[in-house]
C-alpha cells in the first residue's frame, strides 16, 4: 500500500486529476479521513478533469449524491457522512451509479456491506504541516496496472 505525501492542497488536487485519468467505468473510489482530511478537495480535481472544467465541487454532505451526467461515464459523487439506515443507501441510487458509472465516495466505512470488493481505497491523514496530508492507497487487483502509471507519473514507483 503506498503511502503518498500531499503537501498542499494544489498536491491533493493533482491526485485527483491523476486519478481522473486513468479512472474506468464502473470504478469506485474511496475516500477516508477525518473532518478536513481533503477528501472533497481530491474528488474535486478528479471532478474537474473528467468533466473538462473547473467548477465548484462540494461534498455531498445534505443531498448525500450528486450526479455529474455531462460527460460518459456518469460521475456519481456520494457523502456517506449521513447515512443512518440500509434503506438511506438504496435510494441514493448507488445500484445505479455501480452498474457504469464512476463512483467517488466520502465516509464509505458507514456503508461498507454496498460496496463492491474491486475498488481503490484512499486514506487521507493530515500531516503535522499546515495544509500538508498523507494518502494511503488500497487497490484492488483490477487497478494494479493503473496504479503503477499513477505511481510512475508522482514519481513514486
Amino acid at each position: 500500500m503506498p503511502t503518498l505525501l500531499l503537501n498542499s492542497e494544489k498536491e491533493t488536487l493533482a491526485l485527483g486529476t491523476a486519478l481522473a485519468r486513468v479512472a474506468e467505468p464502473g470504478d469506485v473510489i474511496t475516500l477516508s479521513g477525518p473532518l478536513g482530511a481533503g477528501k472533497t478537495v481530491l474528488a474535486r480535481g478528479f471532478i474537474a478533469e473528467r468533466i473538462g472544467a473547473e467548477t465548484d465541487v462540494a461534498s455531498p454532505t445534505f443531498t448525500l449524491a450528486h450526479v455529474y451526467d455531462s460527460v460518459a461515464p456518469p460521475i456519481w459523487h456520494f457523502d456517506f457522512y449521513r447515512i443512518d439506515t440500509p434503506q438511506d443507501v438504496e435510494e441514493l441510487g448507488l445500484d445505479d451509479a455501480l452498474a457504469g458509472g464512476i463512483s467517488v465516495i466520502e465516509w464509505p466505512e458507514r456503508a461498507t456491506a454496498w460496496l463492491p470488493n474491486e475498488r481503490l481505497d484512499i486514506i487521507l491523514a493530515n500531516s503535522e504541516k499546515e495544509d500538508a496530508r498523507t494518502a494511503t492507497l488500497s487497490a484492488s487487483p483490477q487497478w494494479a496496472s493503473r496504479m503503477e502509471t499513477l505511481l510512475a507519473e508522482r514519481g513514486t514507483a
